[in-house]
């Protein structure tokens, strides 16, 4: 299949597909934040260690590792080479491309190849490709030849119709009125659809908006946390550091220092405060 054709078929489920790079260096290390989707990552070379921030027993390796929706942070590490390929999956996205429900998955890291065994083979075949556009089509491949094996596994329309509709407002009720069901029953269908509950949901949602923003004022220059989060819909700033503190396990200063976004004197840093882990 075309490159063309294969991205179009996985558009609905594939919301990022790119190469990552953690730094120069034989180690690399990342925060991973709280995320609305499935995210896989399969590193060039040597494995991944994985540990949910403020609980170091909870450190595991992984040749390739799948992460479903968590609203807690968590620290990667990868030695003997940096590089490898990430890439997010809508909540329907899981089902249909790795056969498995993202509520099957929520709030865990797993090995890709126990999760999905049909692309066990992946990280050894990306090792050996030489540019990124073949481990670009080498990934979607694998992705299609999931999408034909679990194609009927998507959720179907009534899961789509309510993720967008918990989207489009900011209240769990007024999302069930949009949908014309009750607000049970569209907790249950979250729920078994995602493993996190609608409130949750949106919670993520408006996480992933505030980062968005806060990049993107760092990238231009303009950072200005009061305006990120009346923008992303919280009450005040120290509403939105509190949640950020809350989801990333450090105030948001601290996490634009460390993704070397912005210098390290162009923001002062709050008084401190404690963090929250998984």
């Amino acid at each position: 299949m075309p490159a063309q054709q294969r991205s179009a078929a996985l558009a609905p489920f594939v919301a990022t597909l790119s190469p990552y790079e953690l730094g120069p260096g034989p180690a690399g290390l990342h925060r991973g934040l709280p995320s609305s989707t499935v995210s896989i990552t399969i590193p060039e070379a040597d494995a991944l260690e994985i540990a949910w921030l403020g609980r170091p027993a909870s450190r595991e390796r992984f040749r390739a590792v799948v992460a479903g929706l968590h609203l807690d942070p968590a620290e990667l590490r990868q030695e003997g080479g940096t590089r490898g390929v990430w890439l997010t999956l809508s909540p329907p996205g899981a089902a249909a491309l790795l056969g498995v429900p993202a509520s099957a998955l929520a709030g865990q890291v797993a090995d890709l190849a126990d999760v999905a065994p049909a692309m066990a083979h992946l990280p050894e075949r990306l090792a050996a490709c030489r540019s990124w556009p073949h481990r670009r089509a080498l990934v979607e491949a694998a992705l299609i030849a999931g999408l034909a094996r679990h194609r009927a596994s998507t959720g179907g329309p009534g899961l789509r119709a309510t993720l967008a509709a918990l989207s489009g407002t900011g209240r769990v009720q007024e999302a069930a009125r949009l949908l014309g069901c009750s607000r049970r029953h569209l907790s249950a269908t979250v729920r078994a659809g995602l493993g996190v509950t609608p409130k949750e949901y949106q919670r993520l949602l408006r996480f992933e908006a505030a980062r968005g923003r806060l990049v993107a004022a760092a990238r231009a220059g303009t950072v200005s946390l009061a305006a990120v989060a009346a923008a992303s819909g919280f009450a005040d700033q120290a509403h939105f550091t509190r949640e950020w503190r809350a989801m990333a396990g450090c105030a948001p200063a601290e996490w634009l220092r460390a993704e070397g976004l912005v210098p390290k004197s162009s923001i002062p840093l709050p008084p401190p405060g404690p963090t929250m882990g998984a």
